[in-house]
């Protein structure tokens, strides 16, 4: 079994504002600050900013390394993604593991549009990692969660089975659902994890463990 609490202190050592783990906070409070105006995203003054958010949350992941497509691309390419972002349905910008059972649909659509706007390396890794760290709404479906968390592929029944285990441990979960630190400060926001992001952080680490 798992230790979720064990695998959440473990990888809370690496939170630290210039802590890798922290690029996640930062491109999280980024766009969750627009959340009751994303349109702004793509304002003229605002996109070249957008994409630098997403782009360095992306790199610091390591979705720019190796012969990935997002390797040979600028900043630049990732505005189509920022557009669909900005154009996601109200209710994507509040989805987590406890919305499943109705969201999945409105979830496996987004990957989609995701999918298309990037018209090129769209991983399974890569289109979560973005629902992660912009909206907060799936774990990110690594190499590292896959191996922790015994799934292979992004879809439906991985949200399924997903929803399932927090079901089983809820109480847990929520109680690691810590603040996001700010760029600024460094100190802690009002901002919390969601729960697909603890998740996330439990199985990162029970997979890289194995």
């Amino acid at each position: 079994m798992v230790s979720i609490a064990r695998n959440a202190e473990a990888y809370l050592e690496g939170h630290t504002p210039d802590g890798r783990y922290s690029s996640f906070d930062y491109c999280f409070n980024y766009f969750q600050s627009f959340r009751d105006e994303p349109w702004r995203l793509v304002a003229r003054e605002q996109i070249q900013t957008s994409c630098l958010q997403l782009g360095f949350y992306l790199a610091s992941w390591g979705m720019y390394r190796g012969s990935t497509d997002l390797l040979q691309r600028s900043a630049r390419h990732l505005e189509a993604v920022i557009r669909e972002i900005a154009g996601a349905p109200g209710p994507m910008w509040r989805m987590d593991v406890d919305q499943y059972a109705e969201g999945t649909p409105m979830i496996i659509d987004t990957a989609r549009r995701f999918r298309k706007a990037l018209a090129g390396d769209a991983s399974d890794t890569l289109v979560t990692k973005i629902l992660l760290g912009t909206f907060g709404a799936v774990p990110a479906i690594d190499t590292y969660f896959k191996r922790g968390f015994q799934v292979w592929t992004f879809g439906p029944r991985t949200l399924s089975t997903i929803a399932e285990f927090y079901r089983a441990h809820s109480s847990e979960v929520d109680r690691w659902r810590v603040p996001t630190l700010a760029f600024e400060s460094g100190r802690p926001t009002r901002l919390r994890y969601t729960r697909a992001k603890v998740i996330d952080m439990v199985f990162f680490v029970e997979g890289s463990r194995a």
